[in-house]
């Protein structure tokens, strides 16, 4: 078996990312993995898809028939599919990371189209990732993200004059920042603080370290 090293997932947001975007997110990647109408923005990209995960409620009509082939081995089984009851107790992107780890283990996440749309949806997202042992990327049209644990640092090239910011995902977070307008080093920061909002780099060159807990950060464009 080919040992997978990066995933790229992308999600059923109501808002997808462009086009663009996507192939920029998908590039390099190992295997795609498509949630629910991820799928319609995944054709729509030309972008091949290894496995479907969703209970199939937002899909367009195309894709669900797309994915009934599948499931049927009508088109020779153009992708593996793992359909979910919608009367379920877990989100599709929960048991999309189960899906993942059973059967790749813990690779690299590059994530795309899981930020638009509903923010109660977004803040499961973000609570889902937090919990993923592997490396995390965000990408999407508006910006570029992280998902940092203890000890992972995040160095940000070519973005002087972007904003930047972090928030906590545990329930504290020790965090340096260095060539931005507001630098922090080592500070204690509580979960869910809006103290890293808003930031500036101010170099080619800027670096967040995250030296205990959990964090997302985002360099936006």
């Amino acid at each position: 078996m080919t040992k997978v090293y990066r995933v790229a997932v992308i999600g059923g947001s109501p808002e997808p990312a462009s086009v663009r975007t996507i192939r920029d997110a998908v590039h390099g990647a190992d295997a795609v993995v498509a949630i629910d109408r991820g799928l319609d923005a995944a054709i729509a990209a030309s972008v091949r898809v290894d496995l479907f995960c969703g209970d199939a409620d937002s899909v367009s009509a195309s894709g669900a028939e797309l994915v009934r082939q599948a499931e049927a081995g009508e088109r020779d089984a153009a992708f593996e599919v793992e359909r979910y009851n919608p009367h379920k107790d877990f989100t599709d992107l929960s048991l999309v990371l189960r899906a993942v780890r059973e059967r790749w283990g813990a690779p690299a996440l590059v994530c795309t189209c899981l930020s638009g749309g509903n923010p109660d949806h977004l803040l499961g997202v973000f609570g889902r990732l937090a919990a993923w042992e592997g490396p995390i990327e965000l990408i999407e049209d508006a910006f570029s993200g992280r998902i940092l644990h203890s000890e992972d640092a995040w160095t940000i090239t070519g973005a002087s004059g972007a904003r930047f910011s972090f928030i906590p995902l545990s329930p504290e977070v020790v965090v340096s920042e260095s060539n931005m307008r507001w630098e922090l080093d080592h500070a204690r920061v509580e979960l869910l603080s809006d103290l890293g909002i808003s930031n500036v780099i101010e170099s080619n060159s800027a670096t967040i370290t995250c030296h205990e807990g959990t964090l997302v950060c985002w360099t936006f464009k």
